[in-house]
């Protein structure tokens, strides 16, 4: 019996490679928040430092789950693995809630700024297209 086999598309690798670049970033900015990096920190007022160090725990675990599942489906994405569709829906639907909290009920956009709302928008649009991306890829058969 011959072996159907699906064509990988090349905007997969470019879409994957990118997402993880991407996501890396995201990553890197968690880790120097998290580890109160002062060189990192350096940049930012003495408000929104507080800010920042006055998350309560369950936004920080859901900050983790966003970046580092974001990361994770870029990986599972390059792999070629179904598992990249659920894995980016969960980073997806975390920075929804993250962005919610941190902006419309506490004083982030105040101490943030605009650019913060409009890189939020930026955030939430490419880990939306990334989830769409990686359940189309999956329902085509190209993740397995």
């Amino acid at each position: 019996m011959a072996e159907s086999r699906v064509t990988v598309p090349r905007h997969l690798w470019i879409i994957g490679a990118v997402s993880l670049l991407w996501n890396v970033m995201g990553a890197y900015d968690y880790l120097m928040t998290e580890t109160r990096n002062a060189a990192y920190m350096a940049r930012f007022t003495p408000d929104q430092l507080d800010y920042f160090y006055g998350f309560p725990g369950w936004y920080v675990a859901l900050w983790a789950i966003a970046v580092w599942g974001g990361v994770l489906g870029s990986v599972f994405l390059l792999l070629r693995k179904g598992w990249a569709a659920p894995v980016f829906l969960y980073s997806f639907l975390s920075m929804v809630i993250t962005a919610v909290y941190g902006l419309a009920f506490t004083n982030g956009l105040t101490v943030m700024g605009t650019g913060a709302l409009v890189f939020s928008l930026a955030i939430f649009l490419v880990s939306l297209g990334l989830w769409l991306y990686a359940r189309a890829m999956r329902a085509r058969g190209v993740l397995g």
